[in-house]
C-alpha cells in the first residue's frame, strides 16, 4: 500500500482487522470496500472512515448498531471482544468464591443466533456455567430466566425495533452479581462501566478461546422442561385462575372477545399466541403477512407499533373479522401496543400512555397496600394520580426499564415508549407477552360488561383530569448536532409555550431530584409540561409533550380532547422552530 494514498492510515487498520476477522462475510464486505477507497471512491472512503471512527460503545443500553465490519459496527469481532470482557468480569467479581452462570438468549435477525453462539463458546471457554435459549425466543423470556436460572449474568442478541440492519447485545445481571431489587434486571451504572473496562478493543481474535462444546442448551418447544413453557406457566398464571369465583362467566368472557395479533415479523408469535390460547382466548387472528419471524422485516419501513403504518395490516384484519382488540408486539416481543374502536371516531392505537393507565387501573385494586406504581419521568403523570387514589405509593425514574425495574416494592411499572412491567416478581422488564395478556383479561371482562376502553379511558379523564401526551422527535445525520440544540435550549430557555407562560425550567444534567441525566424540563401555569432529550437508541432529539385539563360529567370530552390536541400541535410547531432555528 501506497504510504502517499490520503488513506493510507485508515486503509492500514481495515487491512489489520479484515486479517482477523473471523466472519468470511464480513472480511469480504471490508475488502470490498478497502479497494474501492484504493481507487479514490469517495462515498466509499467515508464510510470506511466510519466504521473506524471509534470503538462501539458498551454501556447500560449495551451494545446497537448496525451490522458489518469495523469496531464502530456489530459483528463477530466486537461481539467476541465484549463477551470475552463480560466474561472477565463475572469472574472477576466470583473472585474465586463460586463459579458464576450465564444464560444467553437471541431472537431471529441477522447473526443473532451466531453472536449468541460465539458468546456461549467463549463464556464457557473461560470457565463460566453457561446455559443457551434452544430457538429465537422474545426477550422476556431471556429475562424471566436469569431470575428463575439464578443466572449471575444474562445476554439478549437482539437490536428489539430498530431498522433491519442492526443488531445489539442486552445485559442482564442477577444471581450473586445482583441480589437486590435489581435482580434479573438490565445493567446500569456502575456495572456497566466496569464491564466496558475489561472490554479490550484490540484483544486479537487469536487469544480469545472458544470452547467446542460444554454449554448446555435448554430444553426446546415440545421437550421436558420445554423454557418457553415454562415461563408461559407463570406468566398466564397471573390471570384469574380457572376454579375460582365467577369462572364460567369469566372463561365465556375469554372465549367471546376477538382478537387480532401482529408479532410484526419478530419472535414473539408462538409464545403470544400460545399464551393466548392456553388462557383461554380462543378467537385470535394473526396477520398472516406478519406471522413468523423474517430479519428483514418486508411488511413496514421500522419494525416498530409506534412507527406510521407499522399496523395498518393487523388494523385491517381487526376491521374484516370484527375484531375486538389488535395486540401488537415488536420483533423481540418485550413491548405491547393495543388498538381499539372508539365510538363515532373508528379504530386507533392507543397512546403507551393509555395503556400504561388502563393496566395501572387494573391493576391498583389488587396490589399489595405496600407495593409501589413507578413510570418514567417522559411518561405521563396520571399514574401517579390513580396509584393516590388507591393509597398506592408512585416513584417517577430516570427513562428506561433499567430504572423502572429497580424502584422498591414495585408492582407495575411502565414506560410512554409501549414498555409493561405487570409482574416484576417474574420479569424484572418490560414484558409484551404478560401486558398482552392481562390486557386481554381486562377487555375481556369490560366488554361482557357492555363496556370497553374508551370509556374506561374517559372513566379516567374525569377522576384524574383529561391527560394527553405526545412527542416530537427531530432526526439528526450528525450526533454532534444533538449536543449543540440541547445546549442552545439551556443556555437560552424559552420563557412561553404556545401563549402558556413557562413557571418551572429543570436542567435534568443536575441531578436534583433523580440521578443526572441529560434532559430539561419545561413546566407552564396552564400545567403543561415538556421534557426534551436525546434518545438513547437513535440519533434524534425526543421531546415528550402532556397537556391536563379538568374535567367533569357535563363536559364533552370529544371536544376537550380536540382542544388539547390543538394546544399539544402548537407548542410542537414552536418547539420545531426553536429546535431548527
Amino acid at each position: 500500500m501506497s504510504q502517499h494514498h490520503p488513506n493510507a492510515e485508515l486503509l492500514e487498520r481495515a487491512t489489520a482487522w479484515a486479517g482477523q476477522d473471523p466472519d468470511a462475510q464480513t472480511q469480504e464486505q471490508l475488502r470490498g470496500l478497502c479497494e474501492r477507497v484504493r481507487t479514490g471512491d469517495a462515498a466509499a472512503a467515508a464510510e470506511l472512515a466510519d466504521r473506524f471512527a471509534t470503538n462501539l460503545a458498551f454501556g447500560t443500553a449495551g451494545l446497537r448498531a448496525e451490522l458489518g465490519a469495523g469496531p464502530n459496527r456489530m459483528n463477530s469481532m466486537v461481539v467476541r471482544r465484549t463477551a470475552a470482557g463480560l466474561g472477565r468480569f463475572l469472574l472477576q467479581q466470583a473472585a474465586g468464591a463460586y463459579t458464576p452462570s450465564a444464560v444467553i438468549g437471541f431472537d431471529a435477525r441477522h447473526n443473532s443466533d451466531v453472536f449468541a453462539t460465539e458468546s456461549a463458546a467463549i463464556l464457557t471457554a473461560a470457565g463460566i456455567t453457561v446455559s443457551l435459549m434452544p430457538l429465537p425466543l422474545p426477550t422476556p423470556v431471556l429475562a424471566w430466566a436469569v431470575r428463575e436460572l439464578d443466572a449471575e449474568a444474562g445476554i439478549m442478541v437482539t437490536a428489539s425495533h430498530n431498522p433491519p440492519a442492526d443488531n445489539g447485545y442486552k445485559v442482564y445481571l442477577g444471581g450473586r452479581v445482583e441480589s437486590g431489587w435489581g435482580r434479573g434486571a438490565q445493567i446500569v451504572t456502575p456495572a456497566d462501566a466496569q464491564i466496558a473496562a475489561q472490554i479490550d478493543h484490540n484483544e486479537p481474535m487469536a487469544s480469545i478461546a472458544l470452547a467446542d462444546g460444554g454449554w448446555a442448551v435448554l430444553p426446546g418447544r415440545g421437550a421436558a422442561g420445554d423454557i418457553e413453557a415454562a415461563y408461559l406457566a407463570e406468566v398466564t398464571a397471573l390471570l384469574t385462575a380457572p376454579g375460582g369465583e365467577h369462572t364460567v362467566e369469566l372463561d365465556a368472557a375469554r372465549a367471546d372477545l376477538k382478537i387480532v395479533l401482529t408479532p410484526m415479523h419478530g419472535v414473539g408469535g408462538h409464545t403470544m399466541s400460545q399464551g393466548f390460547a392456553a388462557s383461554g382466548f380462543s378467537q385470535v387472528s394473526i396477520v398472516p403477512e406478519q406471522e413468523h419471524p423474517d430479519p428483514e422485516f418486508p411488511t413496514v419501513a421500522f419494525p416498530n407499533p409506534e412507527e406510521p403504518g407499522a399496523i395498518d395490516l393487523a388494523v385491517a384484519l381487526a376491521k374484516e373479522t370484527g375484531a375486538d382488540l389488535v395486540i401488537a408486539n415488536d420483533p423481540d416481543a418485550d413491548r405491547c401496543a393495543a388498538a381499539v374502536c372508539f365510538p363515532g371516531t373508528g379504530w386507533r392505537m392507543l397512546r403507551g400512555d393509555e395503556v400504561g393507565w388502563l393496566l395501572g387501573a387494573r391493576l391498583a385494586s389488587t396490589t399489595s397496600p405496600d407495593a409501589i406504581f413507578a413510570n418514567s419521568i417522559v411518561s405521563s403523570r396520571m399514574l401517579s394520580s390513580i396509584a393516590a387514589a388507591h393509597g398506592l405509593a408512585h416513584e417517577q425514574t430516570l427513562t428506561g426499564f433499567k430504572w423502572i425495574s429497580r424502584a422498591p416494592h414495585l408492582a407495575f411499572g411502565y414506560e410512554e415508549a409501549l414498555g409493561y412491567c405487570v409482574a416484576p416478581e417474574l420479569v424484572r422488564d418490560k414484558d409484551g407477552i404478560s401486558a398482552a395478556l392481562l390486557l386481554a383479561e381486562y377487555a375481556a371482562e369490560l366488554k361482557a360488561a357492555g363496556s370497553g376502553f374508551p370509556q374506561v379511558l374517559d372513566d379516567l379523564a374525569l377522576a384524574h383530569g383529561l391527560h394527553q401526551t405526545d412527542q416530537l422527535s427531530v432526526r439528526v445525520k450528525d450526533l454532534g448536532l444533538l449536543a449543540t440544540m440541547m445546549d442552545a435550549l439551556r443556555s437560552t430557555p424559552p420563557t412561553a409555550l404556545a401563549g402558556e407562560k413557562i413557571v418551572e425550567f429543570e436542567d435534568l444534567s443536575l441531578g436534583a431530584h433523580l440521578p443526572p441525566t441529560d434532559g430539561l424540563l419545561f413546566a407552564t401555569d396552564a400545567n403543561t409540561r415538556v421534557i426534551v432529550r436525546p434518545s438513547g437508541t437513535e440519533p434524534k432529539l425526543k421531546c415528550y409533550l402532556e397537556v391536563i385539563a379538568p374535567a367533569s360529567a357535563t363536559d364533552d370530552l370529544r371536544a376537550m380532547r380536540a382542544a388539547g390536541q390543538q394546544r399539544l400541535d402548537a407548542i410542537k410547531a414552536e418547539l420545531l422552530l426553536m429546535l431548527r432555528a
